[in-house]
């Protein structure tokens, strides 16, 4: 799995100009996408990672503050770029194992005591942002770096 989690003042989803997630104070947009190897295993590790980070102010983490979540599907952070000007999309995984993965994800982060908003998993979502710092960082369970 990977992720593009970004320290925020505020952000939101909506969809079909409704909000269906938010951020009212600041926390952590995390922009999630889900390859074909990736598996429940990877989410666990993946939330506990994105949970205890210690990228907030002060050096603390998320656990640290209680800073809430918005969890947004991804699927073109698999995007290729290898050849021509047209993306491939060929490692992101479908919707069928995408989707439960990334609730995953979700009901892992919850079970370490996060508030999690989520976007709507294949849905054309408008995703606005205020950052913060800016900070934003990524990471690949397949390449923990």
């Amino acid at each position: 799995m990977r992720v593009v989690m970004t320290k925020v003042l505020e952000a939101s989803v909506k969809v079909d100009g409704e909000v269906v997630g938010e951020l009212d104070r600041p926390g952590l947009l995390v922009l999630a996408g889900v390859g074909h190897d990736d598996t429940l295993e990877d989410a666990a590790a993946l939330a506990r990672k994105i949970w205890s980070l210690r990228i907030l102010d002060d050096e603390r983490s998320a656990s640290d503050v209680d800073a809430p979540l918005l969890v947004v599907s991804q699927f073109t952070l698999y995007a290729s770029t290898r050849k021509g000007r047209r993306p491939s999309w060929s490692a992101a995984a479908p919707a069928a194992v995408s989707e439960p993965l990334v609730d995953e994800l979700c009901r892992q982060l919850e079970l370490l005591g996060a508030t999690v908003s989520r976007g709507r998993f294949g849905a054309h979502m408008l995703v606005s942002s205020v950052n913060d710092g800016p900070v934003t960082i990524t990471m690949d369970t397949k390449n923990w770096e």
